[in-house]
């Protein structure tokens, strides 16, 4: 159990780093300089990869690719939706309900045996 749920809990904290990275400078930064943005989402970019990289490792040995694929997909829509909701202060519309609903469908899809 620990060993397949480790590579799930290291996409997650991969997640927050790499949304962070993407996105955090739209609320933190809008009054810096363009490069130093970009600069600044690198570095924290940096340590997305030191858990996106073991994650992928870790999981390709438990997962298929496309399981890993959709896995990280997932992960990432619900960190944004958090992302969204209490660092961004907005409202997620019916519509983010239903592609994360279509994304429930992909990973049945992705983990039915055929």
């Amino acid at each position: 159990m620990a060993r397949s749920l480790a590579p799930v809990l290291l996409l997650l904290v991969s997640n927050i780093f790499m949304t962070y990275a993407w996105y955090g400078h739209l609320k933190h930064m809008g009054s810096k300089p363009l490069l130093f943005a970009i600069l600044s989402s690198w570095g924290i970019a940096f340590f997305e990869y030191c858990f996106q990289v073991p994650a992928n490792r870790l999981g390709y040995q438990i997962y298929t690719l496309p399981q890993l694929k959709i896995m990280q997909e997932v992960i990432t829509m619900c960190v944004f939706a958090g992302f969204t909701l209490f660092v961004m202060k907005e409202k997620l519309t019916l519509n983010y309900l239903w592609a994360s609903l279509c994304m429930v469908g992909a990973v049945f899809f992705i983990f039915n045996p055929d």
